[in-house]
């Protein structure tokens, strides 16, 4: 199973441990084995949390131990900094919606204001020694933002084709006792560019064969209809629009149904008025890491790429 379209900052699911760390061979504890690996079992078993409760609680990045009480003291002074990088830099203003302690950083998922709207996330050093912030020194992954943003103008010029999709699954995942994540996991952990419960997309620089972002950053306030006469102007590389939709079972202790990838993709083959670009559908069980924010475990399910092109 790939999962390769999933998107994550986090540290990951502790794996289990196997074998004990006992000299002697030939007396190997086997009890002691089985005790250490359901120790393991049950700290992942409290990992998880129903995807209707989660908000982003208990998420957690490498190293952030050390620096979440000091981002926390200096959670003012980040969120200034961060909104001051993201106008200067990308002329844009935005929301703060959490502040995650990383590896001498702190992570930090915003949300854009008004349109071309997106999330994402910047990171601000931390000085773990002096327990200071380093908020003249903010910065964000290469191509995260530009990335996001692209997301951000591509919904909005094909606002009409996201309703269709929008309504498309709203109507499924009730039909078929499906949920998404909530609005708040969605704010505090996602950092995915354009987002809704049900999905996230992610553009390559080269999907319309102009520098979308950086047409951005010359003329932040141009229009919907400005942004719709560009596009309309380009050719659309398709196949550099992923669009990922992710679902879970809506019940506790379901498994994910093989069926109900089948049916959305055939529904998503032939269904005229969505959004272009390559679908994948992820579909998991009820439950997901509250440390990694993801429902990917070993029951997951995903479809084919379903290419929806002009």
């Amino acid at each position: 199973m790939k999962f390769k379209k999933i998107i994550t900052l986090s540290i990951g699911i502790p794996m289990l441990l196997g074998g004990c760390m006992n000299l002697d061979l030939g007396n190997h504890d086997k009890n002691g084995d089985k005790t250490e690996a359901n120790n393991n079992q049950e700290e992942y078993n409290q990992n998880l949390i129903r995807v209707q409760d989660y908000t982003g609680q208990g998420y957690a990045l490498d190293g952030g131990q050390a620096t979440a009480k000091i981002a926390e003291a200096h959670h003012e002074e980040i969120e200034k900094a961060v909104k001051a990088f993201f106008l200067d830099k990308y002329k844009t203003k935005v929301k703060v919606h959490n502040i995650v302690g990383a590896l001498n950083a702190a992570s930090v998922f915003v949300e854009s204001e008004g349109e071309p709207h997106f999330h994402t996330y910047a990171v601000v050093p931390v000085d773990v020694k002096n327990k200071q912030v380093m908020a003249d020194k903010v910065w964000s992954e290469e191509g995260q933002v530009e990335d996001a943003i692209r997301t951000g103008i591509y919904a909005m010029v094909y606002s009409e084709e996201f309703k269709n999709l929008d309504q498309y699954l709203k109507e499924f995942t009730t039909e078929h006792n499906l949920i998404g994540l909530t609005k708040e996991a969605v704010e505090n952990v996602g950092g995915n560019g354009y987002s809704t419960p049900y999905y996230y997309i992610s553009i390559s620089p080269d999907a319309f064969g102009i520098n979308l972002s950086k047409m951005y950053l010359e003329n932040p306030d141009q229009s919907k209809t400005e942004w719709e006469k560009v596009l309309m102007n380009q050719k659309m590389n398709e196949k550099s629009i992923d669009i990922t939709i992710q679902l879970f079972m809506k019940n506790k202790n379901v498994e994910p149904d093989p069926s109900i990838i089948e049916q959305i993709s055939k529904d998503i083959k032939k269904m005229n008025g969505l959004p272009l670009g390559i679908y994948s559908v992820l579909l998991h069980d009820n439950m997901i890491g509250k440390r990694t924010a993801t429902g990917s475990k070993d029951n997951s399910l995903d479809s084919e790429e379903i290419i929806k092109e002009k």
